[in-house]
Parts: structure tokens; sequence; C-alpha cells
């Protein structure tokens, strides 16, 4: 089969390499459509390797369909599925062991369901599980234009929360706005700190970190959860260790990377519990920014480089 990998010049190439080979209680995906995540970028320079076990080559969330199943396992070759993997969905196939599986839901395409898995078990995790959210919360996501951000918006309206996101543009206000942020952010002309003042925060997914991580905790409710996922604003921050404990407030680092397998499988059946028929439903939706064939992947991953994107990029395989 084929996958792109990274050559010596940092380029990403088609390339030959072998079949996955599956281990028990695993199946066999041929890739119609994958995903794209800032993690992918991260990986591409060095600073996030595969998890052990997983393929070397880029993608954390595929969508496609099952050709080689075990004996007496859940699925059937032929059936369309979605899967978040530890890494290898760049490719034509791939293995995936059979509880990272959900069915794609009624009514999206391949390329939609590629997007569910990475964002959607991140907000699900990071938000309902660590940071414990409930209806009437107020809660602020970093970089709600994000694929990530899209899904936590609208999870944590599914919630009940009141939501506050932050954006680099007014395009990308508006489009927050519209699916269904209470308040909005503009980062690159307001001070993020100061307005938090305003909305007391008791859960926050941050992706960004950086200098203003201190000065936005100092601004959260009475035991408020402010869960760190990334740091693409920078990796320091002075913080004021009596206020914050003082006031209770907890500070969480977060991967679902990381977690265990079984982990994962619990989050993506929460996922599929809740979140599947609101899918089909239409009242969730995937936010596809664009889809391109894996040729060009050169140019999606610049889409992510530059922010440009307002929702997923997704490469489509030549078998889709």
């Amino acid at each position: 089969m084929h996958a792109i990998l990274i050559n010596k010049e940092e380029s990403l190439v088609w390339s030959k390499v072998p079949d996955p080979e599956r281990k028990e209680n695993e199946i066999i995906i041929e890739v119609h459509a994958a995903a794209l995540n800032r993690a992918d970028l991260m990986q591409r320079d060095g600073n996030y390797p595969p998890l052990p076990g997983w393929p070397e080559w880029m993608g954390l969330e595929v969508a496609g369909e099952v050709i080689e199943v075990p004996e007496q396992g859940r699925w059937q070759i032929g059936d369309k599925v979605c899967a978040l993997l530890g890494g290898g969905g760049y490719a034509e196939k791939v293995a995936v062991p059979e509880d990272m599986v959900l069915p794609i839901p009624s009514g999206l395409s391949m390329v939609e369901a590629a997007a569910i898995p990475e964002a959607f078990a991140t907000s699900y995790l990071n938000l309902c599980v660590e940071g414990d959210m409930k209806s009437g919360d107020t809660v602020f996501i970093q970089a709600g234009a994000s694929g990530l951000g899209i899904a936590a918006i609208q999870l944590a309206k599914m919630f009940g929360a009141k939501v506050i996101a932050t954006v680099g543009s007014e395009k990308k206000a508006k489009f927050v706005k519209e699916l269904g942020a209470d308040v909005v952010i503009n980062r690159k002309i307001q001070k993020i700190p100061e307005l938090l003042t305003q909305y007391p925060v008791d859960v926050a997914m941050d992706c960004v970190a950086g200098p203003d991580l201190g000065l936005c905790l100092k601004t959260m409710a009475h035991g408020g959860r402010w869960i760190v996922i990334a740091t693409l604003g920078g990796e320091m921050s002075e913080i004021n260790i009596q206020d914050f404990f003082k006031r209770g407030v907890k500070l969480i680092g977060s991967t679902l990377r990381s977690r265990t397998s079984k982990m994962k499988a619990e989050i993506l059946a929460g996922l599929k519990k809740q979140l599947w028929p609101e899918f089909s439903s239409g009242k969730i939706k995937v936010k596809i920014h664009r889809a391109l064939p894996v040729s060009k992947v050169e140019e999606a991953h610049a889409i992510l480089q530059n922010n440009k994107n307002i929702g997923k990029v997704v490469l489509v395989l030549n078998n889709n």
C-alpha cells in the first residue's frame, strides 16, 4: 500500500509501505478520508512522535470501509466506519483496535465522518470528564473556529453551558457566534484576561497557554477547572500561587493521545451514545473547511499552518 512519509527534506511524499498486519481484536480499514490535526504539524516537525505500536506516518482520525475482521468480532466486512488512531491515518489502509472504531452517523459522508473522532473525543474528554461541565457553567474555549473549537462549542451548548470563545478575525467571530458562542473575543484586538474578568469561567479548554495563562487563572470562578491541552502561545507563564489555591482553582494538563486504549474506548462509547443522534438529526454539525486529494497534502498542511481554516481540513484518498 501507500502512505504519506516525511523525506529528508521534510517534504511529504506518497510512498510505498508494507500493508498493515492485523493483531488480535483489530480490524483493517480501507481509508477513504483522513482529517488533519495540529498534532500532525507537530509530528512533522519532530515534536510529537507516534505512540508505540502505531505507524510512523501521521493521521489521528479516518473514515473508511472495513476490509478485514477477526472471527466473532463486532464489525463486518463492508461496514462504513470512522476511527480514532494513535497514528497512521495518512495511508490507504490502517489496522485499528475494534473498540476505537465507530459507525458513521446516519446521513454523514466519509469526509464529514473522518472529522469527528479526534475533535469530538478531545472535547468530550476535557469538558465532560476532566472539566466536569454542568448545565449553567461558563465555558471558555480557545481557537473557537478550529475543528476542535467548533466541536467544543457545540458540545458545551448541548450540555447547557454559556460559551466564551476566542478567534483571530472578524470573519471567524461571525462564524462562531452563528455556531452558538455567547461571547466572542478577537485575540488580535482585545485582551483576553481583561474580558474574562467580566465573565468568571467555570471550565476552560485551552490550546494556547502562554504568558496570559496566569492572568486568566486570576479571573476564574471559585473552584474553576482550567484544562491545558496544548501550548500554541508558549510554554511559560507566571502564576500567583496564593490566589490560585485560595480560590480552589484547578489547573489540569491533558492530552487524548496519551490515554490508554481502554479509556479512549470509553470516551468513544460515550460520544456514540450522546452525540450520534445529534449528528444524524443535524443538531450538531461537522464543519469542513476544505477537502483535498491526498496528492495535495502539502497544501492541506499549509492551510492549518497559516490558520486559514474555519473548520476541519480533510484528505480524500484515491480509493474514495
